[in-house]
């Protein structure tokens, strides 16, 4: 003899499943600590003071005739 699947209680499994699955996968793709997201601001304002203070400003000379 056989046992009987109620489908309706299997199909709501899968489902659970799936859903444990999906969200796993976003916590590795998107997921971050915020000491993680506060290194990063961090690293891109010392790359933006770095570019900034090696920037050479150009001294036009102006002659009066236009």
């Amino acid at each position: 003899m056989s046992n009987v699947i109620n489908f309706r209680l299997a199909r709501k499994a899968r489902d659970r499943a799936d859903k444990v699955q999906a969200a796993d996968s976003n916590r590795a793709k998107f997921g971050r600590t915020k000491a993680q997201k506060l290194a990063d601001q961090q690293e891109e304002r010392r790359k933006a003071a770095l570019l900034d203070g090696a920037r050479l400003e150009r001294k036009e000379e102006f002659d009066g005739d236009v």
